[in-house]
Parts: structure tokens; sequence; C-alpha cells
């Protein structure tokens, strides 16, 4: 694997049952490389996302990051939880629903995850929480509640948790979908100045538009495969599969920019 390859996805395939939602998914993430993942409802994309970090352990394939193997020991033994938690705390994810600890306040939900899977001291944490909570632009609600906050604003307060244990890879799973659309924006801020510093991210979205403007590369999903993938710009611009013009016309025809 080359020195640059940060994370490493070779012939993954998930079956629940006899439903075949990934077939075959192959491909790299360089580090502070960003990748969208875009295509249909039911195309697979959140379910990959989840076969990374093995909240969804895939059926069959590989996934390593900086070349180790992710999930599974060498025989081939899906990890337990535990095994598993010093992988995670390298994978830092953003769910659509935020998924914040209802009863602390917005600072302990950020500082909590660093002493748990980092095992930081308490002032170490206190102090980082504060630093990832002015990155995105909430220092003044460090001591809400999270039911006190706005959509948008629990989504930030996820972005900051999902940092604070300092991950090497950020996975964001449709992190707009369950936002009203006013408060859309004042997330993909915070995102693109995420990447801006140079993180990387593998991110599933309906946000085409944005997708265009963050994503180095994009990969385009239907019916649990590849279909096409390639620079953004050029994916988005001049698609080459019949399957791709079709999605991005509906697109248009749906007002553009949302799946």
């Amino acid at each position: 694997m080359a020195a640059d390859i940060l994370l490493e996805v070779k012939d993954l395939g998930k079956s629940f049952g006899p439903l075949r939602v990934l077939n075959g998914i192959s491909f790299n993430l360089r580090r502070g490389e960003r990748v969208a993942l875009i295509g249909p409802s039911g195309s697979g994309k959140s379910t990959c996302l989840r076969a990374i970090n093995f909240l969804e352990p895939p059926s069959e394939g590989e996934i390593r990051l900086e070349g180790t193997l992710i999930g599974r020991r060498r025989n081939g033994r899906l990890m337990t939880e535990r095994e598993m938690a010093p992988q995670r705390a390298d994978i830092g994810m953003v769910f659509q629903h935020f998924h914040l600890w209802p009863h602390l306040s917005v600072h302990a939900n950020v500082a909590l995850q660093p002493t748990k899977v980092r095992g930081l001291k308490r002032g170490e944490a206190d102090k980082l929480a504060a630093e990832l909570l002015a990155k995105v632009h909430l220092s003044q609600k460090a001591d809400d509640m999270p039911h006190r906050l706005s959509g948008g604003q629990q989504q930030r307060v996820a972005i900051a948790r999902a940092l604070a244990q300092q991950p090497k890879l950020l996975l964001f799973d449709e992190p707009t979908s369950a936002l009203d659309p006013e408060l859309v924006g004042e997330v993909l801020t915070v995102i693109k100045e995420l990447a801006q510093e140079g993180r990387a991210m593998v991110l599933v979205t309906h946000e085409i538009a944005f997708a265009r403007e963050v994503a180095d590369r994009i990969i385009f999903m239907d019916g649990g495969r590849i279909i096409e993938e390639g620079p953004a710009r050029a994916v988005l611009d001049d698609p080459q599969t019949a399957r791709l013009k079709q999605f991005l016309a509906s697109l248009q025809l749906g007002g553009g920019g949302h799946e």
C-alpha cells in the first residue's frame, strides 16, 4: 500500500439475509483527501460508510486504515467491541440524528469523548472541548443542554464531539438530511472549514452542490455498486454513464442540489 493511502476499502460486500446491499466496493482515500458518496436512496451509501468503522460489519472484503486491518483479526474473527475501541477512536463519525447525551451539557458532551477514548485528564479534555466548540462557532452555548439547541447547533456539537477523539479519518453520514432547510448552511460551513484544514473525510450527502465544492473525488453508487468515480467536477459536469446522467437530471428536475 502506498505511503499516502490512509484508507483502503477492498471488495466490500454486505448482505442482510437474501438482500444484497453492497457488492464489490473498492476505493482508496489518501491523507487529507475528501471523498463524497452520492447516489439515490437505497444505493448502499450509508451502509458502506457504517461498514468502514464496523458499525455494520461487512459480509466480505477488507478495510484497512494506515495498513491495519479494521474490525477483524488476521484469522478472520470479528473483533469484540472492546477490541475495536482503539480502532474506532481513529475513525470519527457524524450521524444524521446527532446522538448527543441529553443529560449532559454541550461542553460535557464534547469533553467526555477524549477522556473515554484517548485517556485525557479532565483539565486537558476541558481545554480541548473549549477549543473545538470555538471551532464550530458554539462557545456561547457551552453550558446549555442539548434540548435547548436548534438541530443545526446540535449537529455542530456532534461534529465537535467527533473531532474531540482526535481521529485520523472523519465519516459524515448525511449530516444535513435531518435539518430544516434554513439550518443546513451553518453545518455545511463548518464541514467546509474542516476540509480546508486538510482533514481526511468520507461524506455521504444529498447536497450535490456542496459535494462539488468540498470533495476532491466523487463516487456515484447505485444498487450497491460503484457506477462511476473520479474528480468531483469532472464526474458532475461530464458524467460518463447513462445512470449518473439520469440521476443528475432527476436532481435538476426536482429543484437541484438535493436528492
